[in-house]
């Protein structure tokens, strides 16, 4: 019984020590994740930190988040990356973006989440084409 317990309170000990200790730094960055779409031969450009302006009444929880362009959409049109800390963020901007697009046709957005890594893209996109974007994702 003794041995148990002095398994578990190590065990335990780990645990929070370990999580104490971590750098607390995304374990993705962004800048990463735009280099895979581009190696992919996906359109990403124009690369910009989002600021709070770019978020508009959306929820702005995320460690870091950036707006891309698909020039193949238009001058302007692209969609944005997020990197999150907590999965119950990245769940709340997610479902912001998915309820919105439920509302109106004109506010469809394609979303995928994976890991800590949120992707939100212009509903103009096709779904096909989205599916690729979601693959890198899924690969990180």
């Amino acid at each position: 019984m003794r041995k148990r317990f002095s398994l578990l309170l190590v065990v335990a000990m780990l645990l929070v020590f370990g999580s104490a200790c971590s750098s607390g730094e995304p374990a993705v960055k962004l800048d990463d994740v735009v280099a895979k779409l581009k190696e992919a031969g996906l359109e990403a450009e124009n690369v910009k930190d989002l600021a709070a302006d770019d978020m508009g009444i959306a929820p702005m929880k995320f460690e870091e988040g950036k707006r891309i362009v698909v020039p193949s959409l238009g001058e302007d049109v692209g969609g944005r990356l997020f990197v999150f800390k907590k999965k119950a963020d990245m769940e709340e901007l997610k479902s912001y973006y998915d309820e919105l697009g439920k509302t109106s046709a004109m506010f469809f957005s394609h979303t995928h989440a994976k890991g800590n890594v949120l992707i939100q893209m212009s509903g103009d996109m096709e779904a096909s084409e989205f599916d690729k974007y979601k693959e890198v994702i899924d690969s990180l």
